[in-house]
């Protein structure tokens, strides 16, 4: 596969995104274009040119599926500026590997970045590109030495220094977790037998089955398990043809008390959504998140927030049926704003609780980041498969796989006797 092919198939959640940043007209779009050996961006002298982000999926050897984002200049001004600023500030929330390109300036406004992305935790590779027409700052330089920050100088347009940029990313590429992104392969070893079930019902893609569905089978393949895939109606007779249990069953979320119902408690049992909270998120946190739903009183705030953008249906699960169960759970109607895609509310202190999807669509970093600031304003958050099992009151059950986890919930939760659960 030549490194300019994108990996057929692989999920942006499951790229490297790497983010490109910059003043105007400093040859971002240009470092893309070289890099990719592709026309991705429009380049012009015109400052200004890229006014939305541009993604270019990639194979990026030996990194493996990257996503580059081409960001408009962060320093734009006017209205329609500030709202470029905005979407490439929101780049931020998912980079794991940022570029700053320059045309050889280095002042307040580079430092201000690279403090951003050293705040957030990510490496950064600095371009100075356009080098034929000016050479950076010696003590520029010196500066980015002394504070072991990768720097390259190139002349895009021509080629010039992109094979040391290509390698200075390699370098400076460092995920999450370097380990291969495992979904359930570590529950379920080779030869062992995993029941996937999965309803078809209105929110069930056309002629398709859910992107995370789709991700846990492909898990499971690489592992060497066997596969099971049933809806729930068709679950009972699947395990009774099976000649030695299951190690493992994974429901949809929104059938978890009658699939629950149907497997032996000796089978472990968890959903899609709990297993991609441990994948894309922090499972812990967001089982910590499911315990205050006992807190919550009505009229409170509650956010439900979806990764990507879909049309409602009809008994809509974040716009129905999570709003419906929580109500039943307290016992009175809780106030609700349902937020898609990059939607995010900034400040959202005056919520009791931020209910999330499973963000199969995302990488890991984005969703750390919706984490992470709300921890920072001391909001609980938990995920939809998390929070079905939780008011059903089986979130003890859905937790088992994951030992450490449910000793924090078990710690962190308030007593039986307050939570309101479904019979």
């Amino acid at each position: 596969m030549s490194q300019n092919e994108p990996t057929r198939g692989t999920s942006k959640g499951f790229r490297l995104h790497i983010g490109i940043f910059g003043r105007r007209n400093v040859g971002k779009s240009s470092l893309l274009n070289a890099i990719t050996r592709q026309q991705v961006s429009i380049v012009s002298e015109i400052a200004g040119t890229t006014t939305d982000p541009v993604e270019k999926p990639m194979e990026l050897s030996p990194l493996g599926p990257v996503l580059f984002v081409d960001t408009a200049g962060v320093d734009d001004a006017g209205a329609l500026g500030g709202l470029r600023v905005q979407k490439t500030r929101q780049i931020l929330t998912r980079t794991d590997l940022g570029v700053l390109v320059s045309d050889g300036a280095w002042g307040g406004f580079e430092r201000e970045i690279v403090a951003e992305l050293g705040k957030r935790e990510i490496p950064v590779v600095i371009v100075f590109n356009k080098s034929d027409l000016a050479s950076p700052d010696p003590a520029a330089l010196a500066e980015l030495r002394a504070r072991g920050l990768r720097f390259v100088e190139t002349v895009a347009t021509r080629g010039v220094g992109v094979p040391e940029f290509r390698q200075a990313l390699i370098d400076g590429a460092v995920r999450e977790a370097d380990e291969p992104q495992v979904i359930l392969r570590d529950l379920v070893g080779p030869g062992e037998t995993c029941v996937m079930v999965m309803p078809i019902d209105r929110e069930a893609p056309k002629g398709r089955v859910k992107m995370l569905q789709v991700q846990c089978l492909r898990d499971l393949l690489d592992g060497d398990a066997i596969s099971v895939v049933v809806q729930d109606s068709m679950l009972a007779p699947a395990l009774g043809n099976l000649n030695t249990p299951p190690r493992l069953v994974v429901t949809d979320a929104q059938v978890f008390a009658r699939v629950a119902g149907i497997t032996p408690p000796e089978v472990m049992l968890t959903s899609f959504s709990i297993l991609f909270s441990r994948l894309k998120g922090d499972l812990r946190e967001q089982a910590l998140g499911a315990a205050a739903i006992a807190t919550l009183q009505p009229g409170d705030q509650v956010l439900i927030a979806e990764s990507c953008t879909h049309h409602p249906v009809e008994d809509d699960i974040g716009r129905v049926k999570i709003p419906r169960w929580l109500n039943h759970a307290v016992g009175g109607e809780l106030q609700y704003t349902v937020v898609q895609g990059n939607d995010f509310p900034e400040d959202v202190s005056s919520y009791k609780l931020v209910v999330h999807c499973g963000a199969c669509m995302w990488n890991r970093r984005q969703m750390l980041e919706r984490i992470r600031e709300c921890r920072r304003q001391g909001v609980p958050i938990t995920n939809y498969g998390v929070l079905i099992a939780a008011v059903h009151g089986m979130l003890e059950r859905a937790l088992q796989p994951f030992p450490e986890v449910l000793a924090a919930y078990q710690e962190g939760r308030v007593k039986p006797e307050d939570v309101h659960a479904f019979a």
